[in-house]
């Protein structure tokens, strides 16, 4: 029971009680209980092999955990009937707690269970990468920290990004987001994080790509304290080029550099900085946009950030320099670089000279990487799609947010992706419907920060895939939303709604190639802590390998604007058909501690 207040002096008392069995449930329960009111260790057993639940359908130790686990769901272990000394039998209520457990019944593989091939180069991988790793908020004056590198590399993330800049002694190694109010923190801070944290969630390789602005020196100074931070973790070849990179199976354990030779070194004696009035001027209105700003913004489509970037000229909207440009002044500096510090560079980045279609021409005797900004990206995209995905099948192409980015938001990693973009970075501090997307994506292949590219960004023959032609339907997900519950756990009573229960309704739909991608909602159910929606949606998948499905709820504010209960991104190609429980995500993508929906999923 819940009470709120109405007109200052009068009370609403609203009765909570919990949403009974879908008829679904109900028919699934009868299929396995031969009709009767309980289900026996069988009927369980046989339900668990026809929904895929390998892990749960073992022998009889497996079953005997899980039905311990079921008594234990709600404080029920006195509840479950026994037969004799037998295995207890299951009520309609057990098993429907027992579907809307997200432990016991997750809709996607567990964290952990890798399924992909891992034998294949690096180059046939979408890895988990991020942008400015170290900083903790925005782009111009947030501190720099090695704190937002541990949460990455605990979340999956298999990339990191160092700026590299001289401090001010011109004895150091700092790193900042040169040019700014960023305030420093230092090198060897960050590798010895890195180093404690690498493989916590993975145990494949990370990569460490620097943003180098060091004197010769100060770049021997670093590949020492490389050396004496990884040891013998650190994986660097005994040539100068590689031919094809190693798989993340030969780098498991292993940390990898990845930079190009510097060529702003000079500026940075200047100690390149910004004073307080250009950063209050770069933020504006946008550092101070609130947080339903950041996740209220809806992610835009790849056809609209093509033609965006191709109306302008690309050095005027990103604001940012290319990052692998050579010039002359790099040309005289590479003679200088220090021997070892080279020697230690893994996945070497460059730009030839020329134009962006001139830098994705492959060199058969070696393999590289290429970084473009987002705009880069969307204005090459436009007409030389094939280009692109031929370029990443042997070689590495990093995406990286646009110059103007400074409250650190993101863009719609598809656009990299479609084209085998390996490293499409991202701002992880940040948040929003974009790092949703990544983070759901990364969900895929047990977590390990590795997705194993789909064939047709691969094949050759006969023709090689080209982003912007049609595509028939490949496959139909259909997806049911039952009910929702936890709110009311994980929430306050009138964190919603001062004056009545939540009027909750459902977003559902898909990311992935425009073709693809659309957003469904259900009705919102009035004043109810435990919404029941029963709806149906169906979605049909062009390109379904790639695809996501994007769950989120909403309550209802006539007034207002609509308040948010919770998200999740799920790879489609890891959904697992059948009855299955979905727990839901706060805005910054951490798991909400009650929170979920019971959701079926049907593929055609």
């Amino acid at each position: 029971m819940g009470t709120y207040k109405c007109c200052l002096i009068f009370k609403r008392r609203f009765r909570w009680n919990d949403a009974p069995p879908p008829d679904d449930v109900r028919a699934l329960f009868a299929n396995h209980s031969a009709g009767g009111p309980h289900m026996a260790a069988d009927g369980l057993r046989a339900y668990l092999q026809a929904a895929g639940h390998a892990t749960h359908a073992g022998d009889d130790a497996d079953m005997d955990r899980l039905l311990d686990q079921i008594r234990q769901l709600q404080g029920r272990a006195a509840r479950i009937p026994r037969v004799g000394v037998g295995r207890p039998l299951l009520t309609i209520d057990d098993f429907h707690r027992f579907l809307f457990s997200h432990d016991l019944n997750p809709p996607i593989r567990r964290q952990g269970q890798v399924h992909h091939d891992m034998a294949a180069p690096l180059s046939h991988y979408f890895i988990y990468t991020g942008h400015n790793s170290y900083l903790t908020g925005n782009q111009l004056s947030s501190d720099c920290s090695d704190l937002p590198i541990i949460r990455a590399l605990q979340r999956g993330v298999r990339v990191i990004e160092l700026d590299m800049w001289p401090n001010s002694a011109k004895d150091d190694i700092s790193i900042l987001h040169g040019r700014t109010l960023t305030t420093p923190v230092s090198l060897l801070k960050c590798l010895l994080s890195i180093k404690q944290h690498a493989f916590e969630a993975s145990p494949y390789p990370v990569i460490i790509t620097l943003e180098d602005h060091l004197t010769p020196d100060l770049q021997d100074k670093a590949a020492k304290m490389v050396l004496e931070v990884f040891g013998d973790i650190l994986y660097y070849p005994d040539k100068d080029h590689l031919k094809e990179f190693p798989s993340p199976q030969d780098l498991k354990g292993r940390v990898l550099l990845s930079t190009k030779p510097p060529k702003e070194y000079l500026q940075a004696k200047d100690g390149g900085t910004m004073n307080e009035g250009d950063a209050d001027l770069h933020l504006g209105a946008k550092g101070s946009a609130g947080d339903d700003a950041a996740w209220g913004k809806e992610v835009p489509d790849i056809q609209s950030e093509i033609h965006s970037a191709t109306k302008h000229d690309q050095r005027e909207d990103d604001g940012e320099t290319d990052e692998d440009e050579d010039d002359e002044e790099e040309q005289k500096m590479q003679q200088h670089l220090a021997p070892q510090y080279k020697h230690l560079i893994t996945i070497k980045a460059g730009k030839p000279k020329g134009t962006l279609v001139d830098a994705l021409q492959s060199d058969p005797e070696k393999v590289r990487r290429l970084s473009l900004s987002e705009q880069q990206l969307a204005k090459v995209a436009d007409h030389h799609g094939t280009e692109i995905v031929r370029f990443t099948q042997r070689n590495l192409l990093r995406i990286y947010p646009k110059g103007t980015r400074v409250t650190s938001s993101n863009y719609n990693p598809f656009l990299g992706w479609v084209h085998g973009a390996q490293m499409v970075a991202f701002n992880m501090q940040g948040y929003g419907r974009a790092l949703w997307l990544m983070h759901g994506f990364y969900k895929a292949n047990g977590g390990c920060g590795y997705v194993k590219k789909p064939d047709f960004l691969m094949q050759t023959d006969p023709e090689v895939f080209d982003p912007k032609k049609s595509l028939p339907p490949k496959k139909t997900l259909k997806v049911k939303v039952y009910m929702g519950d936890g709110w009311r756990m994980d929430f306050k009573q009138t964190h919603f709604d001062q004056y009545s229960p939540p009027d909750f309704y459902a977003r559902v739909g898909i990311a992935g190639v425009p073709a693809d991608s659309v957003m469904k909602r259900t009705r919102a159910i009035e004043d109810n802590w435990v919404p029941v929606w029963e709806e149906d949606f169906t979605f049909t998948l062009t390109v379904p390998e790639i695809a996501l499905l994007r769950v989120e709820v909403h309550e209802y504010d006539m007034s207002e604007k609509d308040d948010f209960g919770g998200q999740t991104v799920l790879p489609v190609s890891e959904i697992i058909p059948g009855i299955r429980a979905v727990a839901l995500h706060d805005r910054k993508g951490i798991k909400l501690n009650n929170v979920k929906l019971l959701m079926r999923f049907e593929f055609e």
